[in-house]
């Protein structure tokens, strides 16, 4: 008897199983997202690929990509500083993972918090930057959208900081490459927080979401990766290869991996397609002076839209309706995926004396050295002759520079006084960030390297984001 009533009890827990998954299968069936992919050349916004790119969608926490560029004019307008003590509300306290964990009141430097929301997608710490700057989640999710229209991006609604499930709050592929775009050459300064494996957030070490891609795909360094069940798994990617820069965005994953083996196939198409030695036109920057204010937006938004705005309490609640959803996956509650903790890269010195006929490792990124430089100044005639005279030519990196052991490269050159002529240009077009660096010739096989060394991680990224938004090709080296 006992064994009869156990099985009966299997086959009532197996079909209620089978139910399960065939009504979860069903409804992904009949609320799939649509996949949306856009890929451009981004050294002059060319369209190399595109599908379903202008459809609206959700974009989850790609979102935080606006919460930062509007973060980053505030601060070089001088409004803030990286070190402005923020108060984190009470909104910004009770968001949904992914967290840093703040709480209500709590004070906080507003560089952990661009930290947290840009490696972590910590979804309070983005909070916390809007309700700061504009005081509720419907006045910055205005700022978000006059912000996005100025930039010319179309067909984007944002109603918060961070890509939580709201009403109304859409983009499209097309126009999240727009922004990832503006962020690389507007706030080459800041790009770099895109491409860290790890940070230190303040009240803690958090790891990155895009860890997996960027270790992975050669030459990648940012940008942003998104997930909520209404959203799918998205990401907005940038890699370089040879002076050439693609930025891509796929919404409507059904899958990390997926995800990423898509992104990579569309910057692989894209790098067979875009031509080498194109000229970068950078696009123009958004004038936050010129931007309508918050209450303004959003009045013209109440007349456009009769729809009621969700309150910030019903910010992660409710159910948007303007764009298919799939249905919700088990255990895929929290943004984005966490991988292994990076491991770090090759030294400078190992850097600068591998071999010629080596790849370089870059930021986890297999990639050989820019032949050549495009010149910035070229009227230092009697430095030049003093460098021509005296060539400063080393065949090992000195490790003496008190742990600063990143640096700038750029490039191989097939004289020594040519790579001496390209370092002191750029030694003097760029004097606040490579001023105190150690300029080097590195003797290879086939030529000499021209690099920088002695700087810190972000002087020698700051340095090179700079260098490459005036066309000038560049990689940093470091461990």
């Amino acid at each position: 008897m006992a064994r009869v009533w156990a099985d009966h009890v299997r086959n009532l827990v197996w079909v209620l199983v089978i139910g399960l998954w065939a009504n979860i299968l069903a409804g992904t069936a009949a609320f799939a997202v649509p996949q949306a992919l856009y890929l451009m050349d981004a050294r002059t916004g060319e369209t190399l690929y595109a599908k379903n790119a202008d459809t609206p969608l959700a974009p989850a926490s790609l979102t935080k990509m606006m919460t930062l560029y509007i973060t980053f004019q505030e601060i070089e307008a001088g409004h803030v500083t990286l070190d402005t003590m923020i108060t984190v509300s009470k909104n910004a306290a009770n968001q949904a993972p992914s967290r840093l964990g703040l709480k209500a009141g709590q004070k906080i430097a507003l560089r952990y918090l661009i930290r947290a929301a840009a490696v972590k997608s910590a979804n309070d710490a983005a909070a916390a930057i809007g309700d700061y700057f504009a005081g509720s989640p419907a006045k910055w999710g205005a700022r978000m959208t006059a912000t996005a229209k100025s930039l010319g991006m179309k067909h984007s609604t944002f109603k918060n900081a961070n890509g939580l499930p709201t009403k109304g709050h859409l983009s499209t592929a097309r126009d999240m490459s727009i922004l990832g775009r503006h962020l690389f050459y507007d706030f080459p300064q800041y790009y770099n927080i895109f491409s860290r494996r790890s940070t230190d957030a303040g009240i803690a070490t958090v790891a990155a979401t895009n860890r997996k891609f960027l270790d992975a795909y050669e030459g990648a360094d940012g940008i942003k990766t998104g997930f909520t069940n209404q959203a799918g798994f998205c990401l907005t990617a940038s890699a370089e290869r040879n002076g050439v820069r693609l930025i891509g965005t796929i919404l409507g994953g059904t899958s990390t991996p997926m995800r990423n083996q898509k992104m990579a196939e569309l910057l692989d198409k894209g790098f067979k397609m875009a031509k080498p030695g194109v000229a970068v036109v950078p696009p123009k920057p958004a004038d936050p002076e010129t931007m309508p204010s918050a209450d303004a937006t959003l009045v013209a938004e109440a007349e456009d839209d009769p729809t009621p705005q969700a309150t910030a309490r019903d910010a992660t609640e409710v159910a948007m309706t303007t764009s298919p959803r799939p249905m919700p996956r088990p255990a895929d509650w929290a943004e984005g995926d966490l991988g292994e903790a990076d491991t770090g890269i090759e030294d400078a010195v190992a850097l600068a004396n591998a071999a010629a006929d080596q790849p370089v490792t870059l930021a986890s990124a297999t990639m050989r050295p820019p032949k050549k430089s495009a010149p910035i100044y070229t009227d230092q005639n009697a430095e030049l002759a003093q460098v021509a005279a005296k060539p400063q030519v080393v065949t090992r990196v000195s490790t003496s520079s008190g742990g600063q052991t990143w640096g700038v490269n750029l490039g191989a050159y097939p004289t020594t006084i040519s790579a001496e002529k390209a370092l002191l240009q750029v030694q003097l077009a760029e004097t606040a960030t490579l001023g105190n660096g150690l300029r080097k010739v590195i003797t290879r096989s086939n030529g000499y390297d021209a690099v920088v060394l002695g700087l810190d991680r972000d002087t020698a990224d700051l340095a090179c984001r700079k260098l490459q938004a005036r066309a000038v090709q560049c990689f940093t080296i470091g461990n």
